[in-house]
């Protein structure tokens, strides 16, 4: 019996090593990303299992009155009268392999619109290409991110 144990010792640990491997794989898109615009930062961090992301900073963080942005275009009327700094608006992603994120939603505030995303980290994890789509990933739009921490 403890002969066994110690047979199977050597694959238990090689299996958590792989489990830590890809958990550390998984966390590269964690932290701040400016988008294309450049109008917005993104904090993009894990939850349990999944990613999310939330709006931490704006270039014009008020709107003409000088009162913070909010989230007019919202469809759910209630949701109308939050702020956009703070807003999460990527989640429940998962990473899949080769820098692949999928599975995920992201919300547009600038039409109160969701769709379901696609996130991809550039090899030298310095670039991610963020895919939005409705349906099939080849029908949406794609903006590059740029690292910003």
């Amino acid at each position: 019996m403890k002969r066994g144990l110690l047979l199977l010792l050597p694959f238990c640990v090689a299996f958590s090593m792989n489990l830590y491997a890809q958990s550390g794989e998984a966390d590269a898109v964690v932290g701040t990303w400016l988008v294309e615009d450049k109008k917005a930062k993104i904090k993009i961090y894990n939850k349990g299992d999944s990613y999310y992301g939330k709006i931490i900073w704006l270039r014009e963080p008020n709107d003409k009155n000088g009162k913070p942005k909010r989230d007019k275009e919202n469809p759910e009327e209630k949701l109308r009268s939050r702020p956009l700094v703070g807003l999460v608006m990527l989640s429940g992603f998962v990473y899949d392999e080769d820098n692949v994120w999928e599975d995920g939603d992201i919300y547009d505030p600038k039409n109160g619109k969701t769709y379901s995303c696609e996130m991809t980290l550039s090899e030298d994890g310095k670039t991610l290409d963020v895919r939005g789509y409705i349906g099939f990933s080849f029908i949406g739009r794609s903006q590059t991110w740029t690292r910003a921490d």
